[in-house]
């Protein structure tokens, strides 16, 4: 890989990792466009590595005070708010757990088409904008209990649909359950977390088995790009959510959609 082409790639992973807008989407027009191949898995890995890194730097305070509130409970201390975060987390995570692995190997494959692509970003944009115009999202991070936990992990499945978007869908949930924007985006970034390093090792499982040659300097160099990226949308995200909501997002999911759909079209009609 070149290196424009890895910088590019590193970029979209970063920003759309994050932002409620679909990856799938972003990675399958600079093909289109540019008529670049497929970038392989290890270059998927490194990544994702990338952005792993990013969303615990970002909330590496969040992230001690869960683990060690867990931990604590775990050996038989007093429940607090950061082990029934931890908790949420963990039952969050176990339904895209039990679904991923059989879905990648079975379905993904005859999902990737641009016409699904294409119609998952329009609908999910859709109940993104929905579930954003509630009046009721006074929720806190402390009000998170099982129930509303396993609800978003069940709607973290959707993603698994190309052009859904894991956080895009996990917001969504969120909101749904009257939870407020800071809090229903603050857990979507924590989930993140496990939901990432699964996504790796299941990549990185996969290189191993292909075995052969990888571009180790293009891996480097998108980790390190897709970390950068990430790191700022993440701080810019949680800056900015507040005050512009998620039309913006919505807006640009309608029309990255309608674009999707026009390149579907056009290759239907010329073969």
């Amino acid at each position: 890989m070149d290196v424009l082409r890895t910088i590019a790639l590193a970029i979209i992973q970063g920003l759309t990792e994050f932002l409620p807008v679909s990856s799938s989407a972003h990675l399958i027009l600079p093909s289109r466009l540019m008529g670049w191949p497929d970038q392989g898995i290890a270059f998927d890995v490194a990544v994702h590595i990338g952005t792993l890194l990013a969303v615990l730097l970002f909330f590496y305070r969040d992230i001690a005070a869960i683990t060690v509130g867990w931990c604590r409970r775990i050996a038989g201390g007093a429940p607090s708010s950061e082990s029934h975060q931890g908790w949420a987390i963990i039952i969050a995570t176990l339904p895209i757990m039990v679904v991923g692995a059989p879905w990648s190997h079975w379905a993904e494959p005859h999902m990737r088409s641009t016409l699904v692509i294409a119609a998952s970003t329009i609908v999910f944009g859709l109940a993104l904008w929905w579930a954003d115009r509630r009046d009721t999202q006074q929720r806190t991070m402390a009000d998170m209990n099982w129930k509303s936990a396993l609800t978003i992990g069940l709607a973290q499945i959707l993603a698994l649909i190309p052009g859904t978007s894991r956080s895009g869908i996990t917001l969504s949930a969120g909101l749904m359950l009257n939870f407020s924007r800071d809090a229903a985006a603050r857990f979507s970034f924590l989930l993140s977390v496990p939901t990432i390093l699964a996504a790796a090792l299941l990549k990185g499982t996969e290189m191993a088995s292909e075995g052969g040659q990888h571009d180790w300097n293009a891996m480097l160099l998108g980790a390190l790009v897709s970390f950068v990226a990430g790191l700022l949308c993440i701080k810019a995200f949680m800056a900015l959510i507040q005050r512009v909501g998620m039309l913006p997002f919505v807006i640009y999911r309608l029309l990255l959609g309608a674009l999707l759909l026009i390149f579907s079209g056009a290759a239907l009609a010329f073969g």
